[in-house]
C-alpha cells in the first residue's frame, strides 16, 4: 500500500468515479470504508453529492428523478475509502418488476456490505420522513449503522420556516439512537456543506489504519 495515500488528509473535492454495480458481486472488493447515500428519487441526493464534493458533474442529475439505477462508486484520495450512491427510489415511473429489483439488490448491499461505515439519508425538508425514509431510519436502528440525515433543499423555505421544520423532524427521530447527525442541507446555497464533511470524514477516518484490510 503506498503510505502516502493512508496518510493524505481526506478530501471530497478528489472524488472520482469508480465503478457502477447492479448486483453485490459486481461491486469494489469488500473492505476499506464507505459512506453510502440513500434517498427517494426526488430528494435531491445527485445534488447533495455534487455540492459535498465540488465537482457539478460527478453524480447524475436530471429532471426525470429516478434516472439512477446502479450503485455507484465514486473513490477519494485515501486508499479504500469510498462513497457511494444508491438508486434513487419511489417515485421513478419504471415498471413494478424493475422497483422491485432495485429494491432486492439495494437490500443485498445494505444487509451484507461489511465495510459500511454509515448511511446518508437525504429528505426533502418540505416532505421528510416519507415511508422510505422511515424504512430507512428503522433499518438503520436494527443495524445499529450510524446515520446522518441530510434535510435538503432549505433554501425552498424561509430560515424560520427550515428551523420549524428541523425541530419537527428532530423530535421525529428523538427515540432513534443511530441518528448521529441531522443537517439542514442546500446544494444552491452549500448551507450545512461542510457541516456534513465534516461527519463523514469522522466516519472514514475510523478505519483509516485499517485501510486494506478485511472490514
Amino acid at each position: 500500500m503506498d503510505p502516502d495515500l493512508t496518510q493524505k488528509s481526506l478530501s471530497f473535492n478528489s472524488a472520482r468515479f469508480l465503478i457502477s454495480a447492479s448486483r453485490l458481486d459486481e461491486c469494489p472488493p469488500d473492505f476499506g470504508a464507505e459512506v453510502a447515500f440513500a434517498g427517494r428519487s426526488n430528494a435531491g441526493k445527485s445534488s447533495a453529492l455534487n455540492a459535498i464534493t465540488a465537482n457539478g458533474k460527478l453524480a447524475r442529475t436530471s429532471k426525470t428523478p429516478g434516472r439512477t439505477r446502479l450503485i455507484n462508486f465514486f473513490s477519494l484520495n485515501r486508499e479504500n475509502c469510498r462513497m457511494v450512491d444508491l438508486p434513487g427510489y419511489g417515485y421513478a415511473k419504471v415498471s413494478r418488476d424493475m422497483k422491485d429489483d432495485w429494491q432486492k439488490h439495494l437490500g443485498h448491499y445494505l444487509n451484507d456490505r461489511r465495510c459500511l461505515r454509515g448511511l446518508v439519508l437525504v429528505m426533502d425538508i418540505r416532505h421528510p420522513l416519507t415511508d422510505f425514509d422511515q424504512m430507512m431510519v428503522e433499518w438503520c436502528e436494527h443495524n445499529n449503522l450510524p446515520l446522518m440525515i441530510l434535510a435538503t433543499k432549505a433554501d425552498k423555505l424561509k430560515y424560520g420556516q427550515a428551523k420549524t421544520a428541523m425541530l419537527g423532524i428532530a423530535k421525529n427521530l428523538k427515540s432513534y439512537s443511530c441518528v448521529e447527525h441531522l443537517i439542514m442541507f442546500s446544494a444552491t446555497s452549500k448551507r450545512g456543506v461542510d457541516e456534513c464533511r465534516e461527519a463523514l470524514i469522522e466516519w472514514l477516518e475510523g478505519d483509516a489504519g485499517e485501510a486494506g484490510t478485511t472490514a
